[in-house]
């Protein structure tokens, strides 16, 4: 609906406030009377429905026969085109259930106010012939004030015969959560039905929760119609015994052992408001007190006409005369019979008012181990009043019945007290302070005290270890004997987890300890083959371990291979210094020198020098003087020319098979004999005989 629309010329829409399953509500104007609207116009999926407007306009028809303080006041009902609408009050103030979302509670007193005033509009609303159906906290508005209004009457149904049946066969109606019994198995309703939702309602305001939960709709439909409703525990819920036993009341599964009407329940909760701890909700259900009836008065029979003390004498001349009789002589002997008779009636009459008093007819049971909501309850569904009397007891669990008067087993009359003094813990005794103790001698007082104690640690920079930082409950209060006092201890500095430093340098890992606030410390360093030099190969304190703020963590360094005597292989072949060195424990490299007047083909030179110290598995370069040239081994056998042509500072490229020269000789090299050619390349061997 686009805002600024006008309806039949008169209702504007001006914001949109909510939806609900059938229908959107606008805040608007009434352009006429100049005052603030709220509009609910049908849902578009639904214009084409004929049941859904029959529906819709039922509930405006219905709703419109309704004007009380606390039920919203419908003002106007119509269409334009396919847009269906009703024109309502606009309550200003928020619904019950935003005030009631995230588990709110509502205090006592305010859930009974507001309770009171629904049953107001409920009960307004039941004499008009009309069911709500849909009792719940969206559908319940609180003003400013708070006054509270219920609204939408949207599946509302007619009590009387006449009603409109807009509910199909098998269809059942209402928010699953609220949803009475008999509405949820698809039976006759009546006002009853309205009161089992309510008594929801009051459960949540009170409790913060639901009653009833489940993982699916149909499962919360089954428990309203097959679970007992939770008993509300005054001691563990904080809700006084007249409004639990009037919610225990609301709760029924069977309609007949609810409250008869919506005025009854406004009646229960006003005399819960006044008296919290009688359990005034069922009381009088149980108390036998009927509603007043007509009934045809009696009229007593007239008494027959006294005997004449004398015969009546012929009247002389018409005219009817007797003589004034004389009274008897008094005959004293009638005084002690009389005096008999005044004993009797005397004892009679006493006899009679005994039997003529209150009857007792009922007999006490025992409810002592029972707690003191299950003693009440039981108290009324019985038709007797209770009284709780808070009692200390070292041995009978809180909120359980110690002892009872009259005690079990007697006869008493209905409606008659039963007293109830129910434990409230063993004696309170004050908390000493033991801030500042240590453990041990805070747990030895608390003992002396009749307390037990449970010790928490905590990590704390300023206190001492084993320092005891709070206590809880607090220090000053009371406790019973034998409860348990919670001491927080200090723990000292919380400690520092140390990371792992293995295979980190030494300085990369005194740096990592130094943002921990944490130092490092050298403390052996071993040579390794394996690990580089300024390594870490172990730590004293493992990684992941903890330690105190400000520890040092102590290290093993690898200073890298041990070091290792160069041999001197100055003047070897090249082969035989790379064999030495190698048994030496280095690594060799050959370095060719170019040099046609010292080409010998033998070692020059050796960087380490001979005879001094390199770490093992160093690498040991040696110098070989080359002429530059490629050797002449024509004629020579294959491996005599290979090994001249290493020994030149070559290496052997390809030997290729040739028909030309001696057989089983070198033919040629390419490149050719004496052919400059820098050492390190390749030369390709001519061999005249089997290719090896």
């Amino acid at each position: 609906m686009e805002l600024e629309h006008v309806f039949n010329g008169r209702y504007r829409v001006d914001t949109r406030l909510g939806t609900g399953g059938m229908a959107i509500v606008y805040c608007g104007t009434d352009l006429l009377l100049r005052r603030r609207v709220a509009i609910k116009v049908l849902r578009d999926q639904f214009s084409a429905d004929d049941d859904f407007i029959k529906r819709f306009s039922y509930e405006a028809q219905a709703a419109a026969r309704l004007s009380h303080p606390n039920v919203v006041n419908v003002y106007d009902f119509g269409h334009e085109g396919d847009a269906y609408f009703i024109v309502m009050e606009l309550v200003e103030g928020e619904t019950l259930a935003a005030m009631l979302r995230g588990e709110r509670r509502i205090p006592e007193s305010v859930a009974i106010d507001y309770a009171t005033q629904i049953a107001a509009g409920l009960a307004f609303a039941h004499r008009q012939g009309l069911l709500h159906r849909d009792v719940k906290p969206a559908n319940i508005l609180v003003t400013g004030d708070d006054v509270v209004k219920l609204g939408d009457f949207g599946i509302a149904r007619a009590v009387s015969e006449n009603a409109i049946g807009v509910t199909q066969p098998g269809m059942v109606m209402g928010s699953v959560a609220y949803v009475s019994p008999e509405q949820a198995q698809g039976r006759e309703l009546d006002a009853r039905s309205d009161l089992y939702s309510l008594g929801v309602v009051l459960f949540q305001m009170v409790t913060g929760r639901l009653p009833f939960n489940g993982e699916t709709p149909v499962a919360v439909a089954l428990k309203h119609v097959s679970e007992a409703a939770p008993v509300l525990d005054p001691a563990r819920d904080g809700v006084s015994p007249a409004l639990a036993s009037i919610i225990a009341t609301l709760l029924q599964k069977n309609p007949e052992d609810r409250f008869a009407s919506a005025t009854e329940l406004g009646r229960a909760l006003r005399e819960a408001r006044e008296e919290p701890a009688m359990s005034v909700g069922m009381a009088q259900r149980a108390s036998g007190d009927a509603p007043t009836s007509r009934f045809r008065t009696v009229t007593a029979p007239a008494p027959p006409p006294r005997a004449s003390a004398a015969p009546d004498h012929p009247a002389a001349n018409g005219v009817a005369t007797f003589e004034e009789p004389m009274p008897p002589a008094f005959d004293r002997r009638w005084i002690p019979f009389f005096a008999l008779m005044l004993v009797v009636a005397a004892v009679a009459g006493y006899l009679g008012a005994r039997a003529l008093g209150p009857r007792k007819d009922i007999l006490v049971a025992s409810f002592v181990d029972r707690s003191s909501m299950q003693a009440q309850q039981s108290l009324v569904a019985a038709g007797l009043r209770s009284e709780v009397r808070p009692e200390a007891s070292e041995t009978v669990p809180i909120d359980r019945v110690i002892r009872q008067d009259p005690a079990a087993g007697t006869m008493t009359s209905r409606g008659a007290t039963v007293t109830l003094y129910v434990s409230n813990g063993a004696p309170l005794v004050a908390i000493p302070d033991v801030k500042g103790f240590t453990s041990s001698d805070a747990q030895h007082m608390l003992a002396g005290a009749k307390f037990k104690a449970k010790i928490v640690g905590r990590f704390d920079a300023t206190a001492p270890k084993g320092t005891v930082l709070d206590v809880s409950p607090a220090v000053g209060t009371n406790a019973g004997e034998g409860s348990t006092i919670t001491l927080t201890v200090s723990q000292g500095r919380q400690p520092v987890r140390v990371p792992q430093l293995v295979g980190v340098a030494v300085d990369a890992a005194r740096t990592q300890l130094a943002h921990l606030g944490l130092k490092l410390n050298v403390d052996q360093q071993i040579a390794s083959d394996l690990i580089a030099s300024g390594t870490i190969i172990s730590q004293a304190q493992p990684g992941g371990s903890t330690v105190d703020p400000a520890s040092t963590v102590g290290v093993t360094v690898s200073t890298g291979p041990p070091l290792v005597t160069v041999p001197d292989v100055g003047g070897q072949s090249p082969a035989d210094a790379v064999t030495a060195l190698q048994t030496a424990g280095f690594t060799p490299r050959i370095q060719y020198i170019v040099d046609a007047t010292n080409a010998g083909g033998n070692v020059s030179a050796q960087n380490p020098a001979a005879n001094t110290t390199a770490p093992r598995r160093s690498e040991v370069t040696i110098s070989v003087s080359v002429p530059g040239t490629v050797p002449d081994v024509t004629n020579m056998t294959l491996d005599v020319a290979k090994a001249a042509i290493v020994a030149s500072g070559y290496t052997i490229g390809n030997v290729a098979v040739t028909q030309d020269g001696p057989s089983g000789k070198v033919a040629r090299t390419e490149p050719e004999a004496n052919a400059a050619l820098r050492p390190g390349e390749a030369v390709t061997i001519y061999y005249h005989g089997v290719a090896p």
